[in-house]
């Protein structure tokens, strides 16, 4: 019988087994799950759907005791809230107002908005009106070539000018509400404001009657005819009893009083007065009784302007083959939008009236520039005065290339200095051959002018009617300066959709029903694909 060792323990006399070797572990190698969050393995974190994480905002005192988990936004919650930011989906709110009153982010209170055509240029200065409107500020669309704000106008209850052939008229001699002010601040012993008043009033109506003649004739008039119509203006002034048109200014040069003759250095000559008085009668002759520029100008004006409310003047019915009509018309708009302004200025400078900011736009500013001479420096001059004269303004044009497209290097010069000069610069998408011109006037990085080459795709292939949006539509980058460009995707409320369709005259009722079944049915097997 074979004997067996067996160990017992020293305490109670057990046996005890025998130890095993200890055998070395294999390591435990991780592989990436491709496609995937995390590794392969237990406790390696591996996920081929991780969830979004719930997200809450809040000051930096309510989230203190969440810290390091907390983030703060990538822009100011200053302004009027346009949408989300494209990649942390937090709110983006801006307006050229709030944020040069109030976030004192930039320099002067204007925007320029670049990106082609159906991207949603218009949809987002509409934004910014009805939110400036809600904040106070008063809207002004001073020439609304294709009538994109006059639903928006009517919803804020806002006041809306037609101007056109039989459509509406605007009285270039028209003081406006300059006389009504400067009578009400010399009431109040305010004589020095009401001198300026009246000042600014016949200096627009000369500046005006200048340019009609000047777009009228595609050359300015000479100097003494410039001495002689600010002569004749004074004279109706003086001795006219109401509001003068046209009309009354060309029988005033007509008539040729003392003071006009003495103006024109006729020497007591009266054929000599008429043959230095001849080209001026015949161009003015033409824009009252019906040349090239109509008699838009030649009647009194039919809706006169109010302060202190949204105004849009609605010029669409002008056909935009008629260039020096737009460009005559435009002109009118802004120097009568503009000597309300600075009125209502006068009487809350003297505080007779609270003071009222405005936003100012201009929009198709590419084919209000190439309407005619003058243009250009018209617009130069206000985006150097928008500070001065209490308002914001925002210009919307489609690409570089339309403010370079101009027939003067000069003009040309000035357009992009319209751009450079702005405080904001938004873009929507734009083909690559702009980033070149405009790199010129803002930086822009590789990864910024990737993106706004991105946005100006078309929408993918769909012949089933359906209304499938482009990928860049309603999504802008926000550029302020050197610093890195803020990308927003702009979110509209139900009440905002009926404001925005720019596109009506393209909807048919009859087939709305069947576009409808034909979106809503799916194809079937026999159907072509």
């Amino acid at each position: 019988m074979a004997r067996m060792k067996i160990k017992t323990s020293r305490h109670h006399g057990e046996p005890v087994e025998p130890k095993k070797k200890k055998q070395k572990k294999a390591p435990v190698i991780r592989e990436k799950v491709p496609g995937a969050r995390g590794w392969r393995g237990r406790g390696g974190g591996a996920a081929a759907l991780v969830p979004s994480v719930r997200e809450y905002r809040g000051t930096t005192v309510q989230v203190c005791g969440l810290w390091p988990f907390s983030s703060g936004t990538s822009s100011p919650m200053i302004g009027v809230p346009l949408g989300k930011h494209e990649e942390t989906q937090a709110t983006v709110c801006c307006d050229p107002i709030s944020w040069f009153q109030r976030a004192r982010l930039i320099s002067n209170p204007s925007a320029f908005i670049l990106g082609k055509p159906a991207l949603g240029k218009s949809t987002l200065v509409r934004r910014m009106c009805i939110g400036l409107a809600g904040q106070g500020t008063s809207p002004l669309v001073l020439g609304d070539l294709k009538g994109e704000y006059v639903d928006m106008v009517d919803a804020l209850d806002g006041q809306v000018i037609e101007l056109g052939r039989g459509v509406g008229y605007l009285n270039i001699l028209d003081p406006g509400q300059a006389i009504e002010v400067a009578q009400l601040l010399e009431d109040e012993g305010h004589e020095d404001a009401a001198v300026r008043v009246r000042a600014d009033a016949h200096g627009r109506r000369l500046n005006m009657v200048v340019a009609l003649i000047t777009i009228s004739r595609n050359q300015p008039p000479t100097d003494q005819e410039q001495t002689i119509i600010d002569r004749a203006l004074r004279w109706l002034d003086e001795h006219f009893e109401g509001i003068p048109v046209l009309g009354d200014l060309l029988k005033v040069i007509q008539d040729g009083p003392d003071e006009l003759q003495q103006v024109a250095l006729n020497r007591g000559d009266w054929k000599l007065y008429q043959q230095e008085t001849k080209a001026l009668e015949a161009t003015l002759l033409g824009l009252t009784g019906g040349g090239k520029l109509g008699e838009i100008f030649s009647r009194h004006t039919s809706k006169p302007m109010k302060r202190g409310k949204a105004v849009v003047f609605d010029v669409s019915s002008i056909d935009e083959t008629e260039a020096d009509l737009q460009a005559a018309v435009l002109l009118a708009c802004w120097s009568y939008g503009f000597a309300t302004v600075n009125a209502a200025h006068a009487l809350a400078d003297a505080g007779l009236e609270p003071r009222r900011h405005y936003f100012v736009v201009l929009d198709e500013l590419w084919r209000a520039l190439r309407a005619g001479k003058g243009m250009v420096d018209r617009v130069d001059a206000l985006t150097r005065l928008n500070r001065s004269v209490g308002v914001g303004q925002v210009m919307i044009s489609h690409t570089m290339s339309d403010l370079l497209a101009l027939p003067a290097e000069e003009d040309r010069m000035k357009a992009q200095g319209f751009v450079e000069r702005s405080g904001m610069v938004i873009c929507g998408g734009l083909p690559a051959a702009e980033m070149a011109l405009l790199t010129k006037a803002i930086p822009l990085s590789r990864q910024e002018q990737q993106k706004l080459v991105s946005w100006q795709d078309p929408p993918a292939w769909d012949s089933r009617g359906l209304d499938i949006e482009p990928p860049g539509r309603g999504k802008f980058l926000i550029k302020v300066g050197g610093r890195p460009g803020i990308p927003v995707h702009i979110g509209l409320t139900s009440v905002e959709a009926s404001l925005n369709d720019t596109n009506k005259r393209w909807h048919n009722t009859n087939d709305a029903p069947l576009l409808a079944e034909t979106a809503a049915a799916p194809p079937t097997a026999g159907d072509p694909a």
